[in-house]
Order: C-alpha cells, then structure tokens, then sequence
C-alpha cells in the first residue's frame, strides 16, 4: 500500500500546484486520470482482499482519496470506470450521481457505502456520503429516510419519473443480507425544499394484502430470497414495468424468506401518476427486457399443485448442481467405460 500512497501524495501535489496555474478542464482531467490510479488497488482491496482487516483499510484509504479526487473542479464529468467494484450511476437527467459499493467483514456481516455527487455549474463539489444503519432497524420499510439513516443497496438502475412537477427517482438495487438470503430493492430518492436528498416516502409503493385485498403503502420494498437462487429485478423501458421474479419457499417453508426461489412467474410495478403500484402478474404480451418471455406456471401442475420434481431441479440449478437426470447419466456413462486411477469424478 506504501506505493499507492506515494501514487496518490504525487496526484494530491499536481493538484495544489495546478490550482495555482488555472488549469483548464482538459488539464483538470489528466490529473484525476492520476488520482485514479493511486485509488485503484485500494478499490479492488476492499472487496477481494483475503482478510477484513486488509478490506477495512483499503476501505478508509479509498475513502480518503476518492473524496480528494471528486474535490478537483469538474470531476462530476469524469467517469472513474476503472473503479470496477464501485457501482457508478449517473441520474437519467444528469442532475446527480451515486457511487455505492459494499464491504463484507465475514458471511454474516455486510455493509453498503456511498456517497451522491450533485451536479453543479460552477464545477465545484457538492457531495453528500451515504450511511447505512440496516443493521440497526427492524423496520427497514417503514419511513422517509435521510443520508444519515439510508438503508443501504448497491444501486444498479436509476428510473426517472414525476409526481406532479417533481422529479422521483426509482433506485433497484442488490444487498448480500447474511449468509443464508440476498435482497433486492426498490428505493425512491428525492430532494426536499433545501435540495437535500431523501429515501423512500409514504406514498410511492401500493401493494394489496391477499386476504383483505385492501391497498396500503410502504416507503420502499424488497424481495428476500435464498442465497443461491438467481432472483432478477429489472426494469422493462418499452413496457415502463418493473418486473421481478415471483417467489415461492421450495421447502414449503415460507416463515423464512431464505428459502424463497423463483418458481417461474413474475410480479411488477406499473407507475400511476404519483407512485408504483403492484401488480400480481404481467399484463399479456408483456416479455422480459432481455428478450425471453415468462414461463407461465413453471412449478405447478395442471391442477395447480406444486411440482415437487421441478422445485427440486430449479433448487439444485440455483446451487449449481447438476439434476437427478444428469447424475444418472455421468453414472451410467461411467459404468460403460472403465475410469482409471487417475481420472476424477466430478458430478
């Protein structure tokens, strides 16, 4: 680490002396291309390093000298891409961005960082840090939240849209959670009166209880599901859905959420003027962005009852196992040719 910090005393240095100089935008970018590099390792640091103490401390020093580098004057406009493990999302019209990554102290503890860059004309910084307090709340989506509350996500889709003439912003993101679920969110960011930003609301989500069927509101939602399982939350431009996975519990267990799998069929949030409303189910002829339509009715027979036999297949997919099938066939296969002592058997 001694040489990266070397790196970056020798970026921090050209930078007092290029304010001196009144360098132009061009020249303000050659030196945060410097200030970069010596942040770069640090960024890797944090999340691949092979104890937490040595992510924790790559941690503080990217802190130290990412917040150094969005100091220089028009940094806004520099994409730091060679930060691979820090999720960059500029806001659809430009007015901010959001940087947010997490930091894994072992499988029962994680936390996200981040930090929202506001666009200014003048070049100069504006930047509000992010601080998560999951840990510390049972009611995660319960309440208009600020900065200093957030619940934390690694953002990857910023959705614009407008209750009335203000601007609301859609965030999906990804939490790890603990070592048996993940999570995925849907957040809402805003700025108050004084353009301060804010999480959530007590209006921006509908949702309908299934057995009263009445509607009521939560300040953010999110899904929780097996570790595992490939659980995809997606926004559909062409449909203006939010499309999501429906869950089941494969063990019939569904008191805990870490058992939760998709089982084939989807949910989504439509926009209705001023908030997200859920819907049940994809309205017809409606695909995944990506090109594949739904399964309908994956794990259920014609009767409607679960499919055991595929639940078993779809879970051993999620875990990357092979299926009963395919383990029947390695073994057959085996037993017709003879396997030496130093083949290896892989199923």
């Amino acid at each position: 680490m001694t040489k990266r910090i070397g790196l970056l005393l020798v970026a921090i240095s050209l930078f007092v002396g290029a304010l001196h100089a009144q360098p132009s935008k061009k020249e303000y970018f050659k030196l945060l291309k410097q200030m970069e590099l010596g942040i770069k390792g640090y960024a890797n640091d944090m999340i691949n390093a092979d104890h937490w103490y040595k992510r924790f401390e790559a941690d503080s020093f990217f802190i130290r000298g990412f917040v150094q580098a969005l100091k220089v004057p028009y940094s806004y406009s520099y994409p730091f891409d060679s930060l691979k493990t820090v999720s960059r999302l500029y806001a659809p019209d430009s007015s901010f961005r959001i940087f947010t990554w997490q930091m894994m102290k072992d499988f029962t503890y994680y936390r996200q960082k981040g930090a929202i860059q506001m666009r200014t004309k003048d070049g100069s910084l504006k930047l509000y840090p992010l601080f998560d307090i999951s840990s510390f709340t049972n009611l995660p989506n319960d309440s208009l939240r600020t900065v200093n509350n957030w619940i934390g996500a690694i953002y990857y889709k910023i959705i614009e849209t407008k209750a009335g003439n203000q601007p609301v912003y859609t965030l999906l993101g990804f939490d790890a959670n603990g070592p048996r679920s993940n999570k995925k969110w849907m957040d809402i960011l805003t700025f108050n009166e004084e353009g301060a930003p804010q999480f959530g609301g007590t209006k921006y989500f509908k949702l309908q209880a299934d057995t009263a069927k009445q509607k009521y509101f939560v300040a953010r939602y999110s899904v929780e599901y097996k570790k595992e399982a490939k659980m995809r939350m997606l926004y559909d431009k062409e449909a203006d859905l939010i499309v999501y996975d429906h869950l089941i519990s494969e063990n019939n267990e569904p008191e805990n959420l870490y058992t939760y799998v998709p089982d084939g069929t989807y949910e989504a949030f439509k926009w209705k003027s001023d908030h997200w409303e859920h819907l049940n189910e994809l309205p017809g002829g409606v695909a995944l962005g990506d090109g594949n339509a739904p399964v309908e009715n994956l794990l259920y027979d014609d009767n409607g009852n679960i499919n055991q036999k595929k639940i078993e297949k779809l879970s051993r997919k999620n875990m990357a196992l092979p299926t009963q099938e395919e383990d029947e066939r390695k073994i057959s296969n085996k037993k017709k040719k003879p396997q030496s002592s130093e083949e290896k058997v892989d199923y």
